[in-house]
């Protein structure tokens, strides 16, 4: 049979048409979803403020935990076991924010998750271990703390510095290990609703068995039963301490150390019960999302507000530290003194003299800020007295043979007369 030109062409135009009309190819359309999730969910305006937000929070965190990280190791040789679960967190902390949060601060000012599959899998398994490490540590600092409390006779010998640092290992290892099962198969890394950060994919419950007992184990093993220790924990801990204290003040008695344990267990309870308030919120949003089967249940703005909260706890714990306890302030300030001289200020001293015998056994001593030495080790000799090597005034003591008075002195080179 002869087909002519015309004919030819007029069918091979219908064909044509035909697959142009023909629905795309299912793999062609996961591919195009799979790049639209990475591009944010949020208005231009949003993004920069989620940028802004997070950036905040790194810059306050680096800050302060770097603060505790110094202090600690200028006292390392001084510290104890809770204080090493302490630099622990710290360190969690610190590295978190440096090591991958920049990273959703320029998606966010980008607009869309830069790098896509590979940056996502390399955010949500970092975040996972950082976020899994500082729960396992806030718990084990709540169960020490609690044995250290109510049963000190029977676990003082095991609650030292070596075994403290073997838990320390211990709690990376865990956390790195379960982490990593999402790259074997066991779950997956997706980024969130609102598409500016990576997380578990909490919705895989609905996909296959197997991720669905992760999805089920990371709640129950590694969030559910941490936080019931944390609570349970801490709040026997206070009661053990507030009834102590209680039994002690209606006998009259004053105890400096219980109350110094006092103090102790107040800054671990705002510690631990810090940490989980920050992640309730994300939590309980995670674990609506797991049993939802439509693709999303709430608007991407609902997610962006938990996961900001949630970052936030790398802000307070060293306002803590530096609030409560009293050796971190004084590490503090003398750091900042070594730094800078200057803001230690004028200094006046009253030193009583032992001798009854004396008349006037009072020396009030006047340390004036410029007259700070450069070199610490030198020791200047002053009117009979020398106070680590910086220059000294007395301006009014007694009048016996061993002790010097003002009138018998006169003023350093330079140096104006002090008078109180």
């Amino acid at each position: 049979m002869h087909i002519s030109p015309c004919e030819a062409s007029l069918d091979f135009t219908h064909k044509r048409s035909e697959n142009i009309n023909k629905p795309m190819p299912q793999n062609a359309s996961a591919d195009n979803r799979t790049v639209s999730v990475f591009t944010s969910k949020l208005s231009p305006t949003a993004d920069i403020c989620v940028g802004l937000a997070i950036l905040s929070v790194v810059l306050l965190s680096v800050l302060g935990n770097g603060l505790v990280l110094v202090i600690c190791y200028r006292r390392r040789k001084k510290m104890v076991g809770s204080e090493l679960l302490c630099v622990n967190l710290a360190v969690v902390d610190f590295l978190c924010c440096i090591c991958f949060y920049p990273l959703s601060i320029m998606s966010s000012f980008h607009h869309a998750w830069l790098g896509e599959n590979v940056t996502c899998v390399y955010y949500g398994l970092g975040c996972f271990i950082f976020g899994l490490c500082g729960m396992f540590t806030i718990t084990a600092i709540s169960v020490i703390r609690y044995l250290k409390t109510c049963y000190s006779l029977v676990y003082a010998v095991w609650l030292e510095g070596a075994n403290i640092r073997i838990m320390c290992c211990g709690i990376w290892l865990v956390a790195t290990l379960w982490s990593s099962f999402p790259l074997f198969g066991w779950g997956k890394y997706v980024p969130e609703p609102y598409g500016l950060s990576c997380t578990i994919a909490w919705r895989g419950y609905h996909t296959s068995a197997k991720d669905a007992f992760y999805v089920i184990c990371s709640f129950a093993c590694f969030t559910l039963v941490p936080v019931l220790f944390i609570v349970v924990s801490q709040c026997r801990i206070l009661y053990k301490v507030s009834r102590f204290s209680y039994s002690l003040s209606t006998r009259g008695i004053r105890n400096n150390l219980r109350h110094a344990e006092k103090r102790l267990s107040v800054m671990f309870f705002c510690i631990s019960f810090g940490f989980v308030i920050a992640w309730a919120p994300y939590a309980i949003v995670s674990f609506l999302f797991i049993f939802h089967k439509e693709h999303q249940y709430m608007a991407p703005e609902g997610f962006i507000f938990p996961a900001l909260f949630a970052k936030s706890s790398h802000i307070y714990n060293p306002l803590i530290y530096f609030y409560f306890n009293k050796t971190f302030q004084r590490e503090l300030r003398c750091m900042l003194v070594s730094l800078w001289p200057k803001l230690e200020g004028n200094r006046v001293g009253v030193h009583i003299s032992a001798g009854h015998q004396i008349p006037y056994p009072i020396h009030i001593q006047l340390q004036e800020r410029d007259r700070i030495r450069k070199s610490r080790d030198k020791v200047t000799h002053t009117s009979g007295k020398s106070v680590h090597g910086r220059q000294v005034y007395t301006c009014w003591g007694s009048t016996s043979k061993n002790t010097p008075t003002v009138l018998d002195n006169k003023p350093a080179k330079n140096s104006l007369p002090v008078s109180i």
